[in-house]
């Protein structure tokens, strides 16, 4: 291991949700190949590394979370000899890969879920996954009362009696780590992709591998848990810290880890656990500078008991864009797998001056910090698209109550004035995947570069100044006194940053240069709204 500090403690990491990201053959859906063709973008907006999601051989029930091979990639996106090449590549332009890893469950199609429904009830195939009888006198009733992240119940059963549990779509069966297989197919997954070069792993649902043997009905507010963030859980990811450790240049872990407390939370990031976990408080919080301060005080407290960096994230490919969540006067707070459904049309001048100030906020906090793509173009979720084209299961299994993922997930613009706005090359007669909206052009990436009032170029200028600012990243930081709505601190050496938060302007405090600022700073005085960058 390195003994200068890990790369991934201040690391800003851009999320690739690779359908979406850039079309390189023209067939409408995102690939390797486009993303191989935006290295240069990404090495200029000034990202330390890619977190992929996942581009495994997949039926796409879930968007490639429904994985039937983890060794293979989907056509759709291209090749395994694709992916070795982009991780060469992303090297040489200075980017680490982390893909996706997805340990709670496999695809139906997966050979191991195909053996176990060849084999019938009571084959040893079974044991892999969680099969069981039903209840009742003709089990026509599911073992238990769990119910799907997506809705409608956990449990389906297949042809000959038996049950098979899936947290999330039927298309997802989860897996049973008690087996002693599992354990071995996913080290093995590990080194295989080690070996090729990746720099860590993303792990999807990484509180959801343990599950109660006994499958208990579940009660309000059951601690412990029978199926989530069980103690379990932490002795499979202290034999993969080992396995990480074993390869050179500081290969990395990061958790998607939804816990009830901070505690819980520290639980997966301890020493000799893994390294970072997603900051779910933050991303959820309303608006509000209180609920903001409460958010980062809790979370750098929990992460500093146990020696953890921070990692920082405004959306994800799981949420409404944070552009059109701070669109409302009035933003609620983010629950997950609770429809977001906001008050009221969007007020996108709101949400885009908001937008740029959470920008400047999250990446002056001490630590790392993620970016999903788009977010550097300042792109709205788009919530009229048609019942027609939307893909995500979600739609389907809520009997079409909740709008799903999909309006976060459209293909971002690269140019152009019109659909697909260089998503795909010239000439290619495929629409995307998902429609964008017509006005899209103006937030292209060809249309804000070089406008130094753009989203992008304050994304890049903030990055910049990222890099060459050693307060900047991973430390600590101190509070100022400011009035309620106004969130001030300092990272040493010498700079703050101001968040204005109230309806007022608030006149900044005493400095030497302004470094950044979201918006117009007038006679010294910060808008509503607004965040600055501050030497002193």
């Amino acid at each position: 291991m390195s003994t200068i500090t890990p790369w991934w403690r201040s690391a800003v990491i851009y999320q690739v949700y690779i359908r979406s990201f850039a079309d390189g053959n023209g067939d409408g859906e995102g690939d390797i190949a486009g993303l191989r063709s935006r290295l240069p973008y990404l090495k200029a907006l000034g990202v330390d590394a890619l977190w992929i999601n996942p581009w495994y051989k997949s039926p796409m029930a879930d968007g490639g979370y429904d994985v039937a091979d983890f060794r293979a990639i989907d056509p759709l996106f291209g090749t395994l000899a694709d992916a070795e090449q982009l991780i060469e590549d992303a090297h040489r332009h200075g980017i680490r890969i982390i893909p996706d890893i997805v340990p709670n469950h496999t695809s139906d199609q997966h050979a191991w879920f195909q053996q176990a429904l060849a084999a019938g009830p009571g084959g040893p195939e079974r044991d892999r996954y969680i099969f069981r009888p039903g209840r009742g006198p003709d089990g026509a009733q599911p073992p238990n009362n769990w119910v799907s992240c997506f809705g409608g119940p956990a449990w389906t059963r297949v042809p000959d009696g038996d049950w098979y549990l899936h947290l999330f779509p039927p298309q997802q069966p989860d897996l049973n780590w008690q087996h002693p297989d599992v354990h071995a197919e996913f080290e093995s997954i590990l080194r295989f992709w080690f070996s090729r070069g990746v720099d860590g792993f993303r792990i999807d649902v990484a509180h959801g591998l343990a599950k109660d043997p006994e499958l208990p009905d579940l009660a309000q507010a059951q601690i412990p848990h029978p199926h989530w963030d069980r103690d379990d859980v932490h002795a499979i990811y202290r034999t993969w810290r080992k396995i990480a450790d074993e390869y050179p240049g500081d290969r990395t872990f990061a958790a998607e880890a939804w816990t009830d407390t901070p505690d819980r939370l520290a639980a997966y990031v301890r020493p000799d656990g893994l390294h970072t976990a997603f900051n779910f408080d933050f991303l959820m919080a309303s608006w509000d500078a209180k609920v903001l301060r409460a958010a980062i005080d809790d979370s750098l407290a929990m992460l500093s008991s146990v020696g953890a960096p921070a990692t920082w994230v405004l959306s994800n490919h799981d949420v409404m864009r944070h552009t059109s969540r701070y669109a409302r006067p009035n933003v609620k707070r983010w629950i997950p797998n609770v429809p977001y459904l906001p008050d009221g049309p969007a007020d996108l001048e709101l949400g885009t001056r908001r937008a740029r100030a959470a920008a400047l906020l999250m990446l002056a906090l001490p630590g790392g910090a993620y970016i999903y793509q788009g977010d550097e173009l300042g792109l709205p979720e788009v919530e009229d698209l048609p019942e027609a084209v939307r893909q995500d299961p979600v739609w389907e299994r809520s009997s079409h109550t909740n709008p799903g993922r999909d309006g976060c997930r459209v293909p971002i613009p690269w140019s152009g004035d019109v659909a697909p706005f260089g998503f795909s090359p010239a000439g290619a007669t495929a629409a995307p995947w998902l429609p964008q909206p017509p006005d899209w052009g103006s937030r292209s990436v060809e249309a804000q570069t070089g406008d130094e009032t753009s989203m992008l170029e304050l994304y890049r200028t903030a990055l910049q100044l990222r890099r060459d600012n050693r307060a900047l990243g991973d430390g600590t930081m101190t509070w100022l006194d400011t009035p309620a709505d106004i969130l001030a601190f300092h990272r040493d050496p010498g700079l703050v940053c101001v968040v204005n938060l109230s309806t007022e302007t608030y006149r900044l405090p005493d400095h030497t240069t302004i470094l950044l600022v979201s918006g117009p700073v007038e006679d010294g005085l910060l808008e509503p709204d607004q965040a600055v960058w501050l030497k002193n």
